[in-house]
C-alpha cells in the first residue's frame, strides 16, 4: 500500500503571503515570523502571529492581516533604544507611554497605505468584540486604552470600535478636558519619534502623571553635572565623618561609612554580616538550627533608614476563591487551559521526569543476614540443608528521602500580565499535581497590592498631613491559591484566577516573601523549600515617591539575607526576564517565559537529588539563562 500523503494546511498559501508582507513592510527581509497560540508581538529579531483558524472567514482574513501589519509597522517605525530613553518610570505612565507609541507608528501605516487602515480598524473591532468589565482599581488600565483609541481616531481616521464605547464614554471628556491640545502637537510630530514621546510625556502631565515620569530625558547633561558636584561634597563630607569617628570606635565609624556610601542597599547587607560575626559564625549559627529571626536595624539608625510600615490595618490576606464567585473562577480556568494546551505538553513531560526521580528515591532497601530483625522467611531453607546454620534476619532500611514541603511564592504585579503569568499559574498547576503523587506537599501563593497609587493608606497619611517617612505606603494583598494540605483538585479552578482583568498591581517583595516564609516555618516537614518566581525587583509608585529610591529594594535584600543566612528554609528564585541572582543566592534569571517550566523542574529535580546536594557549590549554565 503506498504510504498516505499527510494533507496540505489550506492556511499555507496565505501564510506565506503575509510572512512576505509583514517583511516588505517591515523593510526586514530576513525578519523571522512565527505563528503560535499568542498576541501579536514583535520580540527582537522575530514577529510572533497568532495561529491561523483552520477554516478562515473574510473578517478572519482582515483581523490576521491587521495583527501582521501592526507588528510590521512597529519594527519599521519605532526605535527601541530611544523609546527606553523616553519612558516613564511610573507603571501607570509607562502602560499608557506604551499605547500611544503603538497607536503612532499604526497611524503611520494608515496615512502611507489605504489597506493598512481597513486592517488596523478589523483587529481593533476583534480586540474590544469581548471587553472585560471593568474591576475596582483598574482604571489606569483602561485609561491607557482610551488614549491609545484616541489618537488612532484623531491622527489616522480610524472609527473607534462598537466594543471601546464604554470605555470611552468614560475617559474621553475626562482626557479632552485635560489634554484635548495635545494631540494636535502629536499628528504635527508624529514622524519623529522624539518629539513625539515629549509630547506624550507633556500630555501624561496634564493627566495628573507628572509625579510618574521620572527625570526628564532632555536634561541628562546638567543632572550629571549636579550628581558629580553632589558626589563630590558626599565624598568630603565622608573623609570628614571618618576622620570624627576614628575618636570613637570602630562600630562607628562602620556605621557611619554604611550611612554615606553611594551603594547603601550593598553596604548594608555587608554590614549585617560583619555585625552577627562573619561567614564563619553563620554558618556555625545555621548548623545549630537556631531559629529564625527577622534582621532589625540598630536603635542607632537614623529616622527612614529601617524599614517601616505605615498602616497595615488595610492589607488583607485572602483565599483566591473569597476574590470571585465560583463560576468567574471556572470561567478563568478553563480560558488558562485554552491558551496553553501546546504548553502544558512539555512541561508534563519534564514533570514525569520529576515524579520519576522522587518516587526512585523512596523505594526502600532490605538488609540481610542480620542476626537481629526480621525473620527471613526465604532464608529458611539453609536451617533443613544445615542444622547447625544460625537464624537470618533481615531489616528494612529507611529511605533517604526526607518528609518536604514546597512553597510556590508568585509575582501578581501588572508587569507580568500576559505570558509570564499565564506560564507561571500553569507550571504551578502541574507542579502540584506532579508532587503530590510523590507524596510532597506544595503550597501556592501570590502577592500584589489591593490597588494602585497607595490606596486606602495614602489616602490616610494625606489626611494625617503627610508625616515625614511614613514607609511602605500601599495596601498589601497576599493570596493563598492552595494551602500546603489541600489536594489538587480542591485548588485546581484557584489558579485561574490570576487571569482576572485588574488583580495584578504592584509588587512589595520583602514583606511578601516575609510571610512566605513565616508559614513554611510553622510547617511539621523535615524539609522545606521557598521558591519565588518574578519577573523585576520591588516596585511601589506610592512608597517609593516618599522615600528613598531604593526603599524597597533594600529591605528585601536584608529580607533574603535573613532566610539565606539563619533559617532552615532552602530558598531559591527564579527570575523572568529579570536579572534576580543579584539578590539571590540561588537564583536563574530567565531570557524567555517559556523557559519557566524546564527550569522549576529541573532547580527541583536538583534539590532532590541528594549527590548533588553534598556538591552545592557546583553551579552550571545553559544557554538563555544564567545560573549561580
Amino acid at each position: 500500500m503506498p504510504p498516505i500523503k499527510p494533507r496540505p494546511n489550506p492556511n499555507e498559501p496565505f501564510r506565506q503571503a503575509l510572512t512576505g508582507t509583514l517583511r516588505a513592510i517591515a523593510g526586514k527581509p530576513d525578519l523571522e515570523v512565527g505563528f503560535g497560540n499568542d498576541e501579536a508581538r514583535l520580540d527582537g529579531e522575530k514577529a510572533v502571529l497568532p495561529e491561523l483558524p483552520r477554516s478562515m472567514s473574510k473578517a478572519d482574513v482582515a483581523i490576521s492581516r491587521g495583527q501582521a501589519d501592526a507588528v510590521a509597522l512597529r519594527a519599521a517605525c519605532h526605535d527601541p533604544a530611544l523609546h527606553n530613553t523616553m519612558m516613564p518610570q511610573g507603571v501607570n505612565a509607562r502602560a499608557a507611554f506604551e499605547a500611544v507609541e503603538q497607536a503612532r507608528v499604526e497611524a503611520i501605516g494608515c496615512q502611507r497605505m489605504t489597506g493598512t487602515a481597513s486592517n488596523i480598524s478589523a483587529m481593533l473591532e476583534d480586540s474590544f468584540s469581548n471587553p472585560s468589565a471593568p474591576t475596582e482599581g483598574d482604571d489606569f488600565a483602561q485609561l491607557d486604552q482610551a488614549l491609545g483609541l484616541i489618537v488612532r481616531e484623531r491622527i489616522a481616521g480610524i472609527t473607534l470600535p462598537e466594543g471601546a464605547g464604554e470605555i470611552m464614554d468614560k475617559w474621553r471628556d475626562w482626557i479632552e478636558e485635560r489634554a484635548g491640545d495635545e494631540f494636535d502637537r502629536l499628528g504635527e510630530t508624529l514622524d519623529d519619534q522624539k518629539s513625539f514621546a515629549r509630547v506624550v510625556r507633556d500630555m501624561l502631565a496634564a493627566l495628573d502623571m507628572a509625579d510618574e515620569l521620572g527625570q526628564d530625558p532632555d536634561s541628562e547633561t546638567g543632572d550629571d553635572q549636579d550628581q558629580n558636584s553632589e558626589e563630590t561634597d558626599e565624598d568630603q563630607m565622608e573623609s570628614d565623618a571618618s576622620q570624627q569617628s576614628e575618636s570613637t570606635s570602630m562600630e562607628e565609624a562602620d556605621s557611619d561609612g554604611d550611612e554615606n556610601t553611594e551603594d547603601g542597599s550593598a553596604e548594608a547587607v555587608d554590614m549585617d554580616t560583619e555585625m552577627t560575626g562573619g561567614d564563619d559564625d553563620l554558618d556555625a549559627a545555621s548548623d545549630a538550627e537556631d531559629p529564625w529571626q527577622p534582621d532589625y536595624q540598630g536603635a542607632n539608625s537614623r529616622p527612614g533608614d529601617h524599614y517601616q510600615i505605615f498602616s497595615s490595618k488595610f492589607d488583607e490576606v485572602v483565599h483566591a476563591e473569597d476574590l470571585c464567585d465560583i463560576e468567574e473562577l471556572d470561567r478563568l480556568r478553563t480560558f488558562l487551559d485554552k491558551q496553553l494546551v501546546n504548553l502544558q505538553g512539555t512541561i508534563s513531560r519534564l514533570a514525569n521526569k520529576l515524579q520519576r526521580k522522587l518516587l526512585a528515591q523512596q523505594n526502600r532497601a532490605w538488609d540481610f543476614d542480620l542476626e537481629e530483625g526480621v525473620l527471613d522467611a526465604a532464608r529458611l531453607s539453609r536451617i533443613v540443608t544445615d542444622p547447625l546454620s544460625p537464624l537470618s534476619f533481615k531489616y528494612e532500611r529507611d529511605t533517604e528521602f526526607r518528609d518536604t514541603v514546597v512553597t510556590l511564592l508568585l509575582d501578581n504585579s501588572g508587569s507580568m500580565r500576559g505570558r509570564p503569568i499565564t506560564v507561571a499559574a500553569t507550571c504551578a498547576d502541574i507542579l502540584a499535581r506532579t508532587l503530590e503523587r510523590c507524596g510532597v506537599k506544595v503550597e501556592i501563593l501570590g502577592f500584589t497590592t489591593r490597588a494602585w497609587k497607595g490606596g486606602q493608606s495614602r489616602e490616610q497619611w494625606l489626611a494625617d498631613g503627610k508625616p515625614a517617612n511614613p514607609g511602605r505606603l500601599n495596601d498589601l494583598r497576599h493570596i493563598i491559591y492552595k494551602t500546603a494540605d489541600s489536594p489538587w483538585r480542591h485548588a485546581r479552578r484557584n489558579l485561574g484566577l490570576m487571569m482576572r482583568e485588574g488583580l495584578l498591581k504592584e509588587n512589595i517583595d520583602g514583606e511578601a516573601l516575609s510571610w512566605a516564609h513565616s508559614r513554611l516555618l510553622g510547617r511539621p516537614e523535615q524539609r522545606r523549600i521557598l521558591m519565588v518566581i518574578s519577573d523585576g525587583a520591588p516596585v511601589d509608585d506610592s512608597t517609593l515617591s516618599v522615600n528613598s529610591g531604593n526603599y524597597l529594594e533594600r529591605h528585601l535584600r536584608q529580607v533574603i539575607d535573613g532566610i539565606e543566612n539563619r533559617s532552615p528554609v532552602e530558598l531559591l528564585a527564579i527570575g523572568i526576564g529579570h536579572d534576580v541572582t543579584r539578590y539571590y543566592r540561588h537564583a536563574i534569571t530567565l531570557v524567555d517565559a517559556e523557559e519557566l517550566g524546564g527550569a522549576i523542574m529541573e532547580k527541583l529535580a536538583e534539590l532532590f537529588d541528594e549527590n548533588l546536594q553534598k556538591n552545592k557549590g557546583r553551579t552550571t549554565g545553559r544557554r538563555g539563562r544564567t545560573l549561580h
